[in-house]
């Protein structure tokens, strides 16, 4: 680039930065505010080879303690039970566990610490409101429904078909059961690094999802991988967690971006990229993932790998949720404001971009799917369905010849999807 091509672009940054401070759009003052906020003081520091930087911080010194009814709060250091996972028989031995973070080869977090992810002030300058930072987008239903039912099952109860409402900004392929005293799940998901179109709102994630409550006010508590590029900053696939106490209006958030998740393990870090991730006819990569309820305590742990758990949600956060589940979900999710519009439909990628009919080794999968009850044992649900909302776009199948496994994911916009 010509010294007057850099001159023009240096005065355009220039005269972006000073119509967006007239026009009160960036207020650095509340932005370092946030940011002091969100990142606590660092016992020792890392520099990731991706970009990131770790903070090791104390561990009693996290997020989670800014939360008032957290005041008092005794960390529980591990769950009182112990569940044993055991792998399928049926296994593909080309299949390889996951648990590596770009992060670690770095460094590691001295004990009494935890790492976290430090948020950076371009981060929050990427977002439209800094008391939203972290948050997933508020759902909205559509008036419509774009739904293909024929390629979705749905429960009967009373009579009377339970279907799940369309959303505007979202788009989803999962499996799902119901029920009343789901005290967890897990499932072995397979991981991939979907490509997304350049709309920044745009992020797509493959997870596990537990929820309890009203529509209306849900409480959730969710993680996977996704990749979201307005949060994180690139488009490396990430490790997450997120939950909310009244369907995302005002409450919870990604990782530890606000006072709730209690984080116990030095060396998972929240938000961290996870490598390496599965190639089409290759290698396929999975994270083991389980979220589970203490019966004893009434935390909600995550178990992230097979060993150790990652740290636990807070009982007392929840109303519906300090009880049991009513509704597990395992699948996929894309985030977009061009879902569901005729001929505008977003290019974003669920899974690994291939519809689920493309099988092993090529589309995205969770296997291993198992629920939890009071009686603490692991078993496949007696009873589940399908949804999938846009099934040109993103499509399912859940394969229950031998070993259950549940496929999904698509290209987004295609011939068939407009």
């Amino acid at each position: 680039m010509g010294k007057p091509n850099i001159c023009r672009l240096f005065l355009v940054l220039i005269l972006s930065y000073l119509s967006d401070r007239a026009n009160g759009r960036v207020n650095f003052k509340e932005i370092d505010a946030k940011l002091k906020q969100l990142n606590k003081p660092a016992v020792k520091t890392i520099q990731s080879e991706d970009g990131d930087i770790i903070d090791c911080v104390d561990i009693y010194k996290q997020p989670a303690f800014d939360n008032p009814t957290l005041k008092n709060h005794v960390i529980q250091v591990k769950p009182s039970f112990d569940i044993k996972e055991e792998k399928s028989s049926t296994e593909n031995e080309s299949s390889k566990l996951v648990i590596s973070q770009t992060w670690q080869r770095s460094g590691s977090c001295p004990e009494g610490t935890i790492p976290i992810r430090r948020i950076r002030r371009e981060d929050l300058l990427r977002v439209d409101s800094i008391d939203r930072f972290g948050r997933k987008p508020r759902e909205i239903v559509s008036k419509s429904s774009t739904t293909n039912h024929s390629y979705s099952h749905f429960p009967l109860i009373n009579n009377t078909n339970i279907i799940p409402p369309p959303l505007v900004n979202q788009s989803v392929a999962m499996l799902f059961t119901l029920g009343s005293n789901f005290i967890g799940a897990k499932g072995d998901i397979n991981v991939w690094n979907p490509r997304l179109s350049s709309r920044s709102q745009e992020f797509t994630t493959a997870q596990i999802f537990v929820k309890s409550g009203p529509g209306d006010v849900f409480e959730s508590l969710e993680s996977g991988w996704t990749v979201f590029p307005n949060l994180y900053g690139d488009r490396r696939t990430r490790f997450f967690t997120h939950w909310t106490v009244n369907s995302y209006s005002s409450t919870g958030c990604f990782d530890l971006n606000c006072d709730g998740f209690v984080h116990t393990n030095p060396q998972i870090a929240l938000g961290a990229a996870v490598e390496p991730v599965s190639t089409q006819r290759g290698e396929q990569y999975y994270i083991p993932l389980g979220i589970y309820m203490d019966p004893t305590s009434i935390n909600w742990w995550l178990k992230y790998g097979d060993d150790t758990p990652t740290g636990y949600w807070p009982g007392t956060l929840f109303s519906f949720l300090n009880h049991s589940s009513t509704l597990v979900e395992w699948g996929g999710r894309l985030y977009s404001p061009n879902v569901k519009k005729p001929h505008h439909h977003t290019k974003a990628g669920m899974g690994s971009r291939h519809f689920a009919s493309a099988s092993y080794g090529k589309a995205c999968f969770i296997r291993n799917i198992a629920i939890v009850d009071f009686s603490m044992a692991l078993k496949y649900p007696d009873w589940v369905g399908t949804w999938a909302d846009e099934f040109n776009c993103y499509s399912l199948y859940n394969d229950q010849q031998t070993s259950p496994v549940f496929y999904f994911g698509g290209p987004g916009r295609n011939p068939d999807c407009l």
